[in-house]
């Protein structure tokens, strides 16, 4: 008789500490990964919360239980793991997967994992989630090796800066003023990594820099606009050039302008999408559906490709893969680099940002005023829906008549005129998602967003 676990979702394993997870259920999920994978090495790290420390011992004696030779590269962010699970050797042996424990930026008492096969490939519920799901509620599993696997702890720090420091010419770097806010979670160390190594002309302003657990300032999140307020002051304090904030497992950094204004994820994919597209001409970009024209509007004069995916990690990174694409964004602050075998990172963008600044002798505010008066958007507006997709059929019927193009890569995209629109559900809660874009009309962008919320009412 199996016993259902429902702390695996669409693209990893989250749940409440421990009815939903805990070392039990954590050493299965070692022994069902080794035995779906059947891999030789796996690289472990773990972010900052309460439980990581024993989520992250049962998984590993599960993988060693197993045959498993494990490499626990400790605290960490997720792109640590992926970094590792790419890049370390060990004696020529590569690493055949890697398991991130993290929960991210959901509430102090959950937590998660993250899962890779080789080359740091995402496992999720069409390539292999949902067998080590089964495998693990069976909790049937091959008889343990007479061998057991090794456990050996070892460090990326100078490699992984050393291949951070790729992604642009130090040397061009000029005086800055940078806070940043790892929101006590797990991004410090990695500054602190970088700030020794990128030129003295850059002054760091840390705030909630230390790692801790009990998250004294609030959940790591800055996506939520009430989470902004202390980068914020911060950058007015002392009259800073820029502000980066980070998730707790900084696999997401957002920017704020000298001014302290919060910027769209959105407009740094565009953003970054030139500097690639600058650098090598006729790149494909893979950028995903809820915001897109100012995107495309940037590839297309640039001469690149640009390529909707479906929203979310596994789909972007898929995607990226099959179109060889050198760069992938989306707007809720995931950024995909084809030399980062295609994963998202926090720390490649806010370095890149700081070079373009440098290259350009332009603050923050200038690189990205200009598209965002151009193609003006709402933000993602959530909202609390009992029938989701009944909702969804009604605004296409309502709309329809007037659409000049409909689209359903992800949720009900329909486009006018001089706007559009995304309108799709959540994965795990009740909710509708909606972003709302024109073209250089901010009436039109307050006007048509009021009439979609008051459908969605």
């Amino acid at each position: 008789m199996t016993t259902p676990l429902t702390c695996f979702k669409a693209y990893d394993i989250r749940g409440r500490i421990p009815t939903e997870l805990n070392s039990d259920i954590a050493y299965r999920i070692g022994r069902a990964f080794a035995e779906h994978l059947r891999p030789k090495s796996v690289i472990v790290g773990r972010d900052i919360r309460l439980s990581s420390h024993d989520i992250a011992d049962a998984v590993i004696n599960g993988l060693q239980d197993s045959g498993v030779n494990v490499y626990d590269i400790g605290l960490c962010g997720t792109e640590e793991v992926y970094y590792a699970c790419f890049a370390y050797q060990d004696h020529g042996i590569t690493m055949d997967g890697g398991i991130m424990i993290t929960a991210s930026h959901n509430p102090m008492d959950f937590n998660g994992m993250k899962l890779v096969r080789e080359h740091s490939q995402p496992i999720s519920g069409d390539s292999g989630l949902n067998s080590i799901q089964h495998l693990a509620e069976t909790n049937r599993f091959a008889t343990t090796t007479e061998v057991r696997g090794t456990l050996t702890t070892i460090s990326i720090q100078h490699a992984y800066t050393a291949h951070l420091l790729t992604y642009l010419n130090p040397t061009q770097l000029k005086p800055l003023k940078i806070v940043v806010n790892a929101g006590n979670g797990a991004a410090g160390h990695v500054i602190d990594w970088l700030e020794t190594a990128l030129p003295n002309s850059l002054e760091f302003i840390k705030i909630h820099h230390e790692p801790n657990g009990h998250f004294p300032n609030g959940i790591p999140n800055p996506l939520l606009p009430e989470n902004r307020a202390d980068t914020i002051q911060a950058i007015i304090t002392h009259h800073a050039d820029l502000g980066i904030a980070w998730d707790g497992d900084f696999d997401r950094c957002f920017f704020f302008d000298e001014t302290g204004r919060f910027i769209e994820g959105y407009y740094i994919v565009g953003l970054l999408a030139a500097a690639f597209l600058n650098q090598h001409p006729g790149a494909k970009i893979v950028h995903d559906p809820r915001l897109t024209w100012n995107t495309i509007d940037i590839i297309n004069s640039l001469s690149g490709q640009a390529i909707q995916s479906k929203t979310g990690h596994a789909f972007i990174k898929e995607r990226m893969r099959k179109e060889d694409a050198i760069y992938g964004g989306e707007m809720s602050a995931h950024h995909y680099f084809k030399a980062f075998s295609y994963c998202d990172s926090g720390m490649i963008p806010w370095l890149l940002v700081i070079e373009l600044m440098s290259k350009q002798n332009k603050k923050l505010s200038q690189l990205v005023n200009e598209r965002m008066e151009k193609f003006p958007a709402s933000g993602e507006i959530n909202r609390t829906i009992v029938n989701p997709e009944h909702v969804l059929k009604s605004v296409q019927e309502h709309y329809e008549a007037k659409a000049i193009a409909i689209d359903f890569t992800d949720g009900l995209s329909m486009e006018f005129e001089e706007w559009r629109f995304n309108l799709r559900c959540s994965n795990t809660e009740p909710l509708v998602r909606l972003n709302v874009e024109t073209k250089n009309n901010a009436l039109v962008l307050h006007t048509e967003t009021e009439k979609l919320l008051s459908l969605l009412q």
